[in-house]
């Protein structure tokens, strides 16, 4: 199934992204953040003309981060994009009170209140997932660390939602492309300057 071209992005309202400098001064902070699949296997789908189209892993994945913000009350997510091999995704933390809450039903829902819990959970249960599905428990699916950036302002997530909406458009020059024949450097789209120097 090929992405709807928003990257699975849930849309903010204008005030929403207007605010959102003022919301980070009262403790809520908004996260880029890179996972890896292990050895750069491209288990999630293909890009094909400059899109991407999921495989079932990569709807695996892409369904799992949606339900980030769906158990855990503090969590936005934000523009997102499922590649072969990786993921980059934003996310808005905002601040949650302490202990765990019920929705109606009964559902649990997660009171996560780092960036590192949020990627634990999520690596968990897209590894537990896929393992299942392929019949391979106990294989890593994710490489051990992953990459996360704090969001310093508006103009800043602008470029970063950019960055990752182009994001299949640029495989071919991607240094995540496994693939034999690939250019290997990165365009000159200036994403460096919010990364200290580096390309997630």
């Amino acid at each position: 199934m090929e992405n709807s071209g928003d990257g699975g992005r849930r849309v903010l309202s204008t005030a929403q992204i207007d605010s959102i400098a003022a919301l980070r001064l009262c403790s809520t902070g908004v996260y880029f953040i890179t996972l890896c699949v292990q050895h750069r296997r491209s288990l999630f789908g293909d890009v094909i003309d400059g899109s991407m189209v999921l495989k079932n892993l990569g709807e695996i994945v892409a369904t799992e981060w949606r339900r980030t913000a769906e158990i855990r009350p503090n969590i936005v997510v934000d523009e997102f994009v499922v590649m072969p091999n990786h993921l980059h995704g934003l996310i808005v933390m905002e601040p949650l009170r302490r202990g765990v809450s019920h929705t109606p039903g009964g559902k649990f829902r997660s009171p996560a209140q780092t960036v590192g819990a949020i990627v634990r959970g999520f690596k968990g249960s897209t590894t537990r997932l896929i393992n299942e599905l392929q019949g391979t428990p106990g294989v890593m699916l994710w490489q051990r660390n992953y990459y996360e950036h704090i969001v310093r302002d508006d103009r800043e997530l602008q470029r970063i939602r950019e960055y990752i909406a182009n994001n299949p458009a640029q495989w071919a020059l991607d240094r995540e492309n496994p693939e034999e024949g690939v250019y290997q450097y990165a365009p000159t789209d200036g994403i460096e300057e919010i990364f200290g120097g580096i390309r997630p």
